[in-house]
């Protein structure tokens, strides 16, 4: 076979399987998840721990609240300008994310 038509019939059945297994990849990946990678640096891996508030476990509304307390207040710390940064639907999905971690929610 000719080295060219191989080369072509390989590069076109690889590309649609390459390009599916980038559209199953995103599709696994949970809403907020990326959104929620910035929380690991005080909070910890996906919301455990260790350091500040652990916020695994917590309900995703009582996040959301707090978020939302921090973005409004004026800015009494790192939180407040963390949460400014977010706008209120990338809040909502980190907090369900983070809620559905396992944890316990604690401080």
């Amino acid at each position: 076979m000719n080295p060219n038509k191989l080369y072509l019939r390989t590069l076109l059945v690889g590309i649609p399987l390459a390009l599916s297994s980038l559209v199953v990849s995103a599709q696994t990946t949970p809403p907020g998840r990326t959104l929620a990678a910035q929380c690991a640096q005080c909070h910890g891996t996906n919301g455990n721990g260790p350091g500040f508030d652990e916020l695994a476990g917590k309900s995703a509304h009582e996040l959301y609240s707090e978020l939302q307390e921090m973005k409004a207040r004026p800015v009494e710390g790192i939180m407040d300008r963390q949460a400014r940064g977010y706008t209120d639907e990338q809040l909502r999905l980190i907090s369900e994310y983070l809620s559905t971690q396992p944890g316990n929610g604690g401080d």
